[in-house]
């Protein structure tokens, strides 16, 4: 009986084993897939810079200020009166305000320099991950992976 159960289940895994062998495709396909990466590898340098800069001359409020009190000052010696300081103020304020806003300032040249950092850039290419490809009962399947 024992020989009988052997026989009988052998013959069973036999025939399973010839049904599935049918069923599975043995053909699989791995593709490996790549990605670029870009590495930036920090350095500075020294940049310098010829910079105008600019001087303004006095501004009107003070030369109107300026111009009344000389003109207030010349109007009392000259006139001998108030009126004539007070003309004077008027007139020395006008002009004292003109000739502030008529001048410009200076201007000069500098050389300024400072320390920038750069970057240089190198690209590689570095291993991303895997796809399999095969057919499972007539069914095409892929499966992700990594290494």
């Amino acid at each position: 009986m024992r020989n009988i159960l052997t026989v009988t289940t052998a013959a069973f895994a036999l025939c399973a084993t010839t049904a599935l062998a049918g069923k599975i495709d043995t053909t699989a396909t791995v593709t490996d897939h790549y990605k670029t990466i870009i590495q930036q590898k920090p350095y500075n340098v020294e940049v310098c810079k010829d910079v105008t800069v600019h001087k303004n001359g006095s501004n009107a409020g003070e030369g109107a200020l300026g111009g009344m009190i000389i003109g207030g000052v010349l109007g009392k010696v000259l006139g001998g009166n108030d009126k004539g300081a007070a003309a004077g103020a008027i007139l020395g304020g006008v002009i004292g305000a003109d000739k502030a806003g008529k001048q410009h300032g200076s201007s000069s040249t500098h050389r300024r320099c400072s320390i920038e950092t750069r970057y240089q850039e190198t690209q590689r290419e570095v291993y991303s991950h895997s796809i399999v490809m095969f057919y499972h009962n007539g069914i095409q399947r892929s499966l992700r992976f990594e290494k």
